[in-house]
């Protein structure tokens, strides 16, 4: 099973704005359309979002040019995205990346983050000071429990129930690449040992997380490569458990268990209490600078035309066939 993504789902939308992400949920052809149609079904948003994304990378592309870092394999990312370009493949055993894909990225289930301190300098020093998190988190929790009604944890939404399942609910502390000011003030401590570390944080964000007992999140593939997600035990029943392609671990408290969501996993809890961990996603250690700043704006951007922040133009492609079409009449 592959989740609907970001810009698979706002290419198949055929609204000009939007300000509910509810809206975004047609459903996604099993097969990628060949490049004619890809373009083709393309609305005139859809063609004005993609020439903005063009254009800010080629700004992008710009400024680190003189760095020596290329931004090819984001334009292949683009292609891709669009339907241009044949689907990836998977690498191994329950490898299922999606339309948004970066070519030439390690693709391995499980990361051991706190002991590659090149590729994740901050993984250990989390790990470290993980009880900071844990009294914090356990403090909140109880004042959770305290009261009759309400509580800190809810459900994402109801799309993400459908496919997280109705066991699992969040505490969402960034989001999209913003923080939550609101929860941030409610884990203070939390938000600012994450903020010192200074995690390479992506596009998706940095939640709690609450696994109910006797429920489990079905297998899916989450499809980006280019993003690995970071779970740090903060209460961990014994008999708990998730699988990442074949593989299949279970959480510690104070570790940090690590995995590329772009393979099919699933967890479970057996027990009779509940399971917490703090899930961050950060960026793929093999991106560039570069790449990683070309990602975060066409995510950014994105956002903003769901949001409707972009105002309405006519893409500038078919302004010059018009002008080409119209012949001399079009410069009287």
């Amino acid at each position: 099973m592959s989740l609907p993504h970001l810009l698979r789902v706002f290419l198949a939308s055929s609204m000009i704005v939007t300000t509910s992400t509810a809206a975004f949920v047609p459903p996604v052809p099993s097969t990628p359309p060949t490049p004619v149609l890809a373009l083709s079904a393309l609305t005139e948003r859809q063609m004005q979002f993609w020439e903005d994304v063009d254009e800010g990378i080629d700004d992008i592309a710009a400024y680190y040019e003189s760095k020596g870092q290329s931004l090819d394999r984001i334009r292949a990312f683009g292609r891709s995205a669009r339907g241009e370009t044949p689907p990836p493949t998977g690498s191994a055993a329950g490898h299922q990346p999606s339309e948004e894909n970066v070519d030439g990225l390690t693709a391995k289930p499980f990361w051991d983050v706190a002991v590659d301190p090149d590729n994740f300098p901050w993984a250990a020093e989390l790990e470290a000071k993980a009880q900071i998190i844990i009294e914090e988190f356990e403090a909140n929790l109880a004042k959770e429990q305290a009261r009759e009604e309400g509580g800190i944890f809810s459900g994402d939404s109801a799309w993400q129930n459908k496919v997280m399942g109705q066991g699992w609910s969040a505490v969402r502390l960034q989001r999209l690449g913003v923080w939550n000011q609101d929860n941030c003030k409610v884990f203070p401590k939390t938000y600012e040992l994450l903020q010192s570390l200074n995690i390479p944080l992506a596009v998706r964000g940095v939640c709690f997380a609450r696994q109910a007992p006797g429920s489990g999140v079905q297998p899916h593939s989450d499809g980006r490569n280019f993003i690995l997600t970071s779970h740090l035990g903060l209460k961990v029943p014994e008999g708990c458990w998730i699988q990442v392609g074949d593989e299949r671990r279970s959480w510690e408290v104070e570790k940090l268990t690590t995995l590329d969501t772009s393979f099919e996993h699933s967890t479970g809890n057996p027990t009779d209490s509940d399971r917490h961990v703090l899930i961050i996603d950060f960026w793929h250690p093999e991106l560039s600078d570069a790449e990683r700043k070309a990602l975060a704006f066409v995510y950014d951007l994105r956002n903003k035309f769901e949001r409707g922040d972009v105002p309405v133009r006519k893409p500038r492609k078919l302004l010059a066939e018009e002008e080409k079409g119209m012949g001399f009449s079009a410069i009287w």
